[in-house]
């Protein structure tokens, strides 16, 4: 009961419906999709693949804070926290299980760490031809520079220079390209 005076009737409403039809995206082919998502107020470009990607916290602001470009990757098990915004340059490539997230929340208002961590949203933006390996984390409010690599199971905790390989806990540059 007390989450739902938190958060309050219409968005459970919202956290329902965007549920069902993350759901529906989850179910359908590659191409209906990206058909889904455009038709839900994303903005993707042409000639982009998504498997099985997850979205969470789209009862806030929908999928309008998404914008994928033209030739990007999403592959299965991307989970993308769309809450503070996500832009994915144009042949950007999320591997598999990769997390994006865009906010923090350490739970409800009297929680006792709110007020050393207030709920915050940050956009992520990753910038054209990066690629983010397999299980890496990119955190809120970073921006991964062009052409730049993320090694897999790194956990981006800052903004990444253009032509660069991070890796690492947290990740740091390897290599400059």
């Amino acid at each position: 009961m007390k989450a739902l005076r938190s958060i309050g009737l219409m968005k459970l409403v919202r956290f329902l419906w965007y549920g069902f039809y993350a759901w529906l995206i989850r179910i359908s082919l590659p191409p209906v999709r990206v058909l889904l998502l455009r038709l839900s107020g994303a903005h993707v470009g042409s000639d982009t693949v998504t498997f099985d990607v997850r979205f969470a916290n789209l009862y806030h602001y929908g999928f309008k804070r998404l914008k994928i470009g033209n030739r990007c990757f999403l592959g299965d098990e991307v989970m993308i926290d769309v809450r503070g915004g996500v832009t994915l340059g144009d042949d950007v490539t999320v591997s598999n299980r990769a997390t994006i997230v865009t906010h923090i929340n350490v739970g409800y208002e009297d929680h006792p760490l709110q007020k050393f961590y207030p709920t915050k949203e940050s956009p992520v933006v990753i910038k054209r031809g990066a690629y983010i390996g397999t299980g890496a984390m990119i955190l809120p409010g970073v921006t991964v520079g062009r052409e730049s690599v993320v090694g897999a199971g790194a956990v981006v905790t800052k903004d990444v220079p253009d032509r660069v390989v991070v890796a690492g806990v947290p990740a740091r540059i390897i290599k400059k390209l």
